[in-house]
């Protein structure tokens, strides 16, 4: 196994590690930064969530860069941004933070885009995300980031930002499903 693909690996291993700190209560408090009040906990959630987010960057640029793209990379890599992102949307509607309507739509996407993934290695295909799929990656990542660290600095100006950066996440996450599908409906009416 290459490095690029450990690395996404380290991405799946770091979910329960963001997981506990979101969901248990250590008693650590709270902080104040920015106007903002957020749990200490949190905050540390927050941070590994976006240091599990930004290996997506690195393994990608490393493997591009060295020529080390493999088929278990392009399955690995799609798979550990869907759970890393499933896990931190969950862990935002139990937490009262996020709207489990749009989280809905996020995840269903998710397992469509999953289902035709798996339809497409049926018939020996691996499709590599798209630039619209890349957008669509990073915009929920900038929205749950924002969410999880409870609006920082957008609080003391009373701008909605992790709000509206969930919405515009939802929007590119339905575009680019409906982008995939589209360009690859083919391989549904040639599957058995």
């Amino acid at each position: 196994m290459n490095i690029p693909n450990k690395i996404t690996i380290s991405r799946i291993f770091l979910i329960p590690l963001f997981m506990i700190f979101m969901l248990v209560d250590f008693g650590w408090g709270s902080l104040q930064i920015l106007g903002t009040h957020i749990p200490v906990n949190h905050f540390v959630g927050a941070l590994i969530f976006i240091f599990a987010a930004s290996t997506d960057w690195v393994d990608g640029y490393y493997a591009r860069k060295f020529n080390m793209v493999t088929n278990l990379g392009k399955f690995l890599d799609p798979l550990a941004d869907k759970l890393l992102v499933s896990a931190a949307l969950v862990i935002l509607v139990e937490l009262q933070i996020a709207p489990s309507w749009l989280v809905i739509i996020i995840i269903s996407r998710e397992f469509a885009i999953t289902g035709l993934r798996l339809v497409l290695a049926g018939s020996g295909e691996v499709h590599a995300a798209a630039m619209l799929g890349k957008i669509k990656m990073w915009m929920q990542i900038i929205a749950i980031s924002a969410l999880l660290l409870h609006n920082i600095g957008f609080e003391m100006i009373n701008v909605p930002f992790d709000m509206i950066a969930l919405y515009v996440a939802t929007f590119f996450t339905v575009w680019s499903g409906w982008d995939y599908f589209v360009k690859n409906w083919g391989a549904f009416r040639h599957s058995k």
